[in-house]
């Protein structure tokens, strides 16, 4: 399909500013209207926005790399089942037209039956199935939704697919043509509530996304698509918003609060930029916040320009809360100001799952569970991520192993395939667990529950030693003598499992009682000190090569080899091919943690 197909543009009759009013057009409950006197105290009027973001693919409250029903720590529950139950509720008590529904993006990749839709029995192909997605978020009547980076991952058909399935608009006024620098996808979308007190509620939602799809997704985006900054952006639209008579205006933005950028000063925008787009863009309500995957239930925000509060609210991940936005309104010099406004969050595991949702994707569901479970060979012990963080652990050399053994038969008689091959993993996920015996494809897929693809980077000893130490900024440093408490060891300044890379192909120390920068000693390739000026091929993800997480180097070094299938079908068909799993053939003792040069366990 071409890139702008069903853009804001074609929908507008005034170049680049209208868009039909969607939304609330019937009366809604009563005590909308607060009172006091003979027809003389102000009109007033309140209404409610509910959000979600990051659902990730996630309808059931189901984890299909474990097969079982989710479960975690704190005991949250998961998926838009559970979400329709609460919203059901918010609709019952505030009255269905004083209500809207947005979110703020990453809906179709991450859980099995996301992937299965856009990868095994696409959404693409001719008569091809409707996104459970898009099925769920149809039924239960969702108003807008802003584009998240994941919504890239699949490639922008499957996107326009899925869009094209969406009964709601997906927004991304800051998602533009590369050669026209016009909005791909609708900017915004508005919506009329009506009030019993003759005068209607105009409010805009703003959808926002994240420029970093534009080192993560390169490969799907280049040439296609630009994503330029979301203050920048809401600057722009926000005043035409106002214009058009918006009452109220809501960003949708998939971009956290606190103002930081995994990829450095490769994109001169930043990542999380909503706290921002608040404090310097005048004339913003409420600004529901994703992609960071905290929970924010209310957050204010001065403006610089107006002094005006703007709150900000960020319901958890995956559906396990929903952000309700509370807005009262009251009619002033001929217009409907914003009195006050709150926000909130719901815990879904307060929720039984909607069984509206349940029945219309039991079929799909059931199809998944069924595809995930096929056996693709054996394993000779059991594997888990439980101390994969600080230990070299086997179930990660799997990883690096079969990356490796990819790299070095794609680049098998050329100019490359005398260098030796390293690979870096990560433990994405610290419940991963490869069983004795039979060995399924959740299995094997759980180590891996990224869409990331493989590629072979050149990089020179020096630029190595630099890569591991930027990866081992992950520690808190501890000082040698005392007892080592693994709960506190990690995600030092806030680093997420995903940014902390082992690389195999080595041999190496991370002294974790040395401050960051200055922690890797004894470092070795094939029983030697590392040669600063030596080349190595790096066999990398991605998002990794592609700047996520900012680590020195591997952005700007030659790719040597790229390939499009996920590094997890990679795992996947290994396993087919080779029919048992060993750990024997693979796993090796390349790092440790020590402290002043003595190992840490």
């Amino acid at each position: 399909m071409p890139l702008n197909r069903r853009t804001f543009l074609e929908r507008s009759a005034a170049a680049g500013a209208g868009v039909a009013i969607a939304g609330a057009t019937a009366l809604p409950a009563g005590a909308a209207e607060r009172s006091h006197g003979h027809g003389h105290s102000p009109k007033r009027y309140s209404f409610t926005v509910m959000g979600t973001t990051d659902l990730h693919g996630n309808v059931f409250n189901w984890d299909y790399f474990t097969d079982r029903e989710f479960d975690d720590k704190t005991h949250n529950d998961v998926g838009l089942a559970k979400i329709s139950t609460l919203v059901e509720k918010i609709r019952k008590e505030k009255g269905r037209r004083n209500t809207l529904l947005i979110d703020a993006g990453d809906t179709i990749q991450g859980t099995q039956l996301s992937y299965y839709y856009a990868k095994v029995d696409p959404i693409t192909a001719k008569h091809g199935p409707v996104h459970p997605m898009a099925q769920a978020m149809n039924a239960i009547g969702y108003d807008a939704a802003a584009l998240g980076n994941h919504e890239f991952n699949y490639g922008i058909p499957v996107l326009r697919k899925f869009e094209e399935q969406c009964d709601f608009p997906l927004l991304g006024a800051n998602a533009l043509d590369a050669k026209t620098l016009r909005p791909a996808f609708r900017p915004y979308s508005m919506h009329r509530l009506r009030t019993p007190c003759g005068r209607d509620v105009l409010v805009a939602v703003l959808g926002l996304t994240n420029p970093g799809i534009a080192i993560w997704d390169k490969a799907n985006v280049q040439g296609k698509m630009t994503f330029p900054g979301l203050e920048e952006q809401a600057a722009k639209w926000v005043p035409k918003l106002r214009s058009l008579g918006a009452d109220v205006v809501i960003v949708s933005a998939h971009s956290g609060s606190s103002g930081t950028s995994s990829y450095g000063d490769q994109l001169p925008y930043i990542e999380n930029a909503a706290g921002l787009v608040a404090e310097q863009v005048p004339g913003i309500d409420a600004i529901l916040v994703g992609h960071a995957h905290t929970e924010i239930a209310e957050y204010f925000v001065a403006n610089k320009e107006t002094g005006k509060k703007v709150v900000l609210s960020e319901p958890l991940k995956w559906g396990q809360r929903l952000t309700l936005f509370d807005f009262d309104l009251v009619w002033e010099k001929g217009r409907w100001t914003v009195e006050k406004v709150g926000a909130q969050v719901l815990n879904s595991n307060t929720a039984d799952e909607d069984p509206k949702i349940t029945g219309l994707l039991g079929d799909e569901h059931k199809k998944v569970v069924a595809y995930v479970n096929q056996v693709i060979g054996t394993s000779t012990t059991a594997m888990t991520t439980a101390d994969a963080p600080w230990k070299d652990e086997p179930i990660i050399d799997l990883i690096n192993h079969v990356q490796a053994e990819t790299v070095k038969a794609a680049l098998a008689g050329g100019q490359y395939a005398a260098l030796p091959v390293l690979s870096q993993a990560s433990c994405f996920s610290r419940t991963a667990a490869i069983p004795a015996g039979q060995v399924t494809i959740r299995d094997a897929a759980g180590l891996y529950v990224f869409e990331n693809t493989l590629e072979a980077r050149l990089l020179t000893g020096g630029q190595l030693k630099d890569y591991l130490e930027f990866s081992a900024r992950y520690y808190v440093q501890t000082p040698a003598g005392g007892p080592v408490d693994t709960s506190k060891l990690t995600n030092a300044d806030n680093t997420p499992d995903y940014n902390y890379d082992a690389v195999s192909g080595l041999t190496y120390e991370i002294d974790i009682a040395r401050p960051a920068g200055s922690r890797i000693a004894n470092l070795s390739f094939d029983g030697k000190p590392i040669d600063a000026a030596a080349q190595f091929v790096l066999a990398v993800n991605n998002y990794r090569a592609s700047g996520g997480g900012n680590f020195p180097h591997v952005a700007k070094s030659q790719q040597l080899w790229a390939n499009s299938e996920e590094i997890r079908n990679t795992i996947i068909n290994w396993v087919k091919a080779k029919g048992t799993v060993d750990p024997a053939q693979f796993a090796t003792a390349g790092w440790k943690l020590t402290r002043d040069g003595t190992p840490v366990f």
